[in-house]
Order: structure tokens, then sequence, then C-alpha cells
């Protein structure tokens, strides 16, 4: 019976049923993230309290950006490329990952520092898009395939979201690492 009316809710209001567990994955990624570097790497004793604007902004960029952007692009991407075979799956994953991938992550980046007020929103993206990219192939091209050969098409964006749960995680702990300071000297 549960099942059934969330399938119901999927199929009456596909964009918003998407956008909220797309969202909560992400921001119940940041909130472990949050929880196990307080609680086991820190030491400070008592932990700094949870950074709820961290929490807001993986909420507004899980809820509000990502998941509208893959919700639509599966939505191409099934109906340009039908079915399950070789031919089709490798290109849907080719697409996926060289496509769309460093659009989402440059997204993800640059909307953050936006969010986070910094002066050069470019600059966290500009050394962290490369790295993070690499890691998100070893990452997505496996899960993808199962995403392309074995999930109905309605499925996919939570999917990607429950995957994605384990992916936030990689990009929070990506996102906390400290940013290389380039000097002019460097520049030169």
């Amino acid at each position: 019976m549960a099942v059934a009316k969330i399938k119901a809710i999927f199929k009456s209001y596909p964009i918003l049923a998407n956008s909220a567990v797309y969202g909560t994955m992400c921001v119940t990624a940041e909130f472990s993230q949050q929880v196990v570097n307080r609680r086991y790497f820190s030491k400070k004793n008592p932990p700094d309290p949870l950074d709820k604007a961290s929490l807001m902004r993986y909420a507004v960029v899980g809820s509000c950006i990502n998941s509208n952007i893959l919700y639509f692009w599966y939505k191409w991407l099934d109906a340009k490329f039908i079915g399950r075979s070789g031919k089709i799956v490798v290109k849907k994953l080719l697409l996926d990952q060289f496509v769309l991938t460093p659009q989402l992550l440059t997204v993800f980046y640059v909307s953050m520092s936006i969010m986070e007020g910094k002066k050069n929103i470019f600059e966290e993206c500009r050394q962290k898009l490369i790295p993070t990219f690499q890691r998100s192939c070893c990452f997505w091209l496996p899960a993808q395939t199962i995403n392309f050969l074995l999930v109905p098409p309605p499925a996919r964006v939570v999917y990607v979201g429950t995957c994605s749960f384990i992916w936030v995680n990689v990009l929070c702990w990506l996102k906390r690492k400290e940013l290389k300071v380039v000097t002019d000297v460097e520049n030169v």
C-alpha cells in the first residue's frame, strides 16, 4: 500500500518527488560527514556545532539544482537512446560521464562558492574539478552501468540519488580539502 502511494506521487509529481529524495540524500550525506568529522576527527571538546548553513547549501544544490538537471537529462537520454543493448548503454554511459558530469561538478563548485560568498567563485572549481572528475569516473561508470541496464526510467533519479548519498560523501570530503594557495610567483 505504501509502495503504491509512493509510485503514485512519483507519477503525479515527478519533479517534486525526485527533488525531495535527491535533496534529502545530499543533506543526509553532508550531515553524516559533519557528524563523523566532529565526533571522530575533531580534537575539540566539546566539538563544534553542526554547520547549518552548509546543510542548507547542500539542500539547495540537491533539491533545487542537481535533481532538476538530472530529471530532464535522464528524460532526454531515455527518449533519445531507447533500450538496454550494450551499444545503447555505452552511449548513455559516455554521454552521462563526459557531457553531463563535468557540468554538474562545475555547477556544484560554483554554486557552493556563490552561496558561501567567496570572492573568486571559480577558484575552487578550477583546482578541484579535474581530481573530482577522475574520482567520479571510478564511482559513476559502474553505478551508471547498473542504472542503464537494470533500473526502470521512472526510478533513475531516485537510484542516482541513492548512489549520490555515497558520492556526496566523497564530494563533501573533497569540498573540505584545503585549496592550494597560488601566488603570483607561481603563475610566472
